[in-house]
């Protein structure tokens, strides 16, 4: 089952990104939309990402909004919920233990401790998932641009 999601999502993503490729943007302007939008959809926005997203596609006309779009596909609500884990155990990793912190309860006042933690990791995450994703969007954009023209040239 998760190899059949996982296949799917990724045909996802390529038929987007695939999209993309015919806008008229370069590689460079569509990895790098495609990599805002995973670094956008990363962070624990609460909801805020689409309208970022909106804000951004019409502020900056040389984002491909189909790259930007796609990103969502990667970081579905599902998989959220793995990175912030994630996130506040790499805050943890980093930044020590919240004080008085355990399973048996948590109080009010651990709220800002433990945000700090969520976010200092969900930044870091972010941004590897961004540099990650730009390069994997560029050469697949390279690679499907040199195709199309390799098979034009034999047409």
């Amino acid at each position: 089952m998760v190899r059949r999601r996982v296949a799917q999502t990724r045909e996802q993503v390529k038929e987007k990104l695939v999209a993309a490729l015919i806008e008229d943007h370069s590689p460079r302007e569509v990895a790098m939309s495609f990599s805002v939008g995973v670094f956008l959809t990363a962070l624990p926005t609460l909801g805020t990402g689409f309208i970022a997203f909106l804000v951004l596609a019409y502020l900056f006309k040389q984002l491909s909004k189909v790259a930007l779009f796609a990103s969502v596909l990667i970081l579905n609500p599902p998989v959220k919920w793995g990175v912030y884990a994630s996130s506040f155990w790499l805050g943890n990793q980093i930044l020590g233990p919240v004080p008085g912190l355990s399973f048996d309860g948590v109080s009010v006042s651990m709220g800002s401790d433990v945000l700090v933690r969520l976010w200092t990791g969900n930044v870091i995450l972010a941004v590897v998932f961004a540099a990650v994703g730009y390069v994997l969007a560029f050469r697949l954009i390279n690679e499907y641009r040199q195709r199309q023209a390799g098979s034009a040239a034999v047409s």
